[in-house]
């Protein structure tokens, strides 16, 4: 059975954490493909201000250009209405039959994974890798998981990513504030938001 690594997200903009988080999950649990996929319209955000969905792929194709084993899909940027997990899952069940699916994601997102729709149905879908910053101990946490719904004992895992610290918001917010943003995102990425004028005041 091959791995698919699948790491979803705002991606407004991508950034150095995002990329690490998906490569050490790739060596650790042997992922054959890792695919970034953008949120069209994230149910669980009430941003306003989200860059257009063609502009975070951009950014994104960008990003992992030159990693053979990152690709990336706009299924949720072309798919109208808020962007489901459970539907893009069962999509990608679709389009990948041979592939066991992991979904990346970090581990103060995991902590939400009940609130999603149709969250058991989920759960039963696929591996969680739980991306943490480093001294954040998930422990606690994956304990209660799998103490208050024993049927995903051992579905999900934790994954320490020094990178973390890096956040899109901090970066909207430099270069609102005209800091700099260099050597937190891929130098392209960098020179998209030059470019785009995008987060600027």
């Amino acid at each position: 059975m091959h791995k698919l690594g699948i790491m979803g997200g705002t991606f407004d903009p991508i950034h150095y954490g995002h990329l690490v988080a998906a490569e050490m999950a790739r060596a650790e649990f042997n992922l054959n493909k890792v695919l970034f996929i953008p949120t069209g319209i994230p149910p669980h955000k009430d941003r306003r201000d989200i860059s257009a969905g063609e502009l975070r792929l951009e950014m994104v194709e960008s990003a992992i250009q030159d990693n053979p084993a990152f690709t990336s899909s706009a299924m949720e940027i072309e798919r109208e209405g808020p962007s489901y997990t459970v539907e893009t899952l069962r999509l990608l069940r679709k389009n990948w039959p041979d592939y066991e699916l992991y979904f990346i994601t970090g581990t103060d997102a995991l902590r939400e994974i009940f609130s999603w729709r149709e969250a058991e149905e989920i759960l039963t879908m696929i591996q969680f890798i739980g991306a943490a910053r480093p001294g954040f101990d998930a422990s606690d946490f994956l304990l209660k998981v799998q103490k208050e719904h024993p049927e995903i004992l051992g579905r999900i895992h934790s994954l320490e990513v020094p990178a973390l610290a890096i956040s899109s918001t901090d970066i909207r917010m430099r270069v609102k504030r005209g800091e700099p943003i260099r050597y937190l995102l891929p130098e392209g990425v960098r020179q998209l938001i030059q470019q785009r004028g995008l987060y600027a005041e």
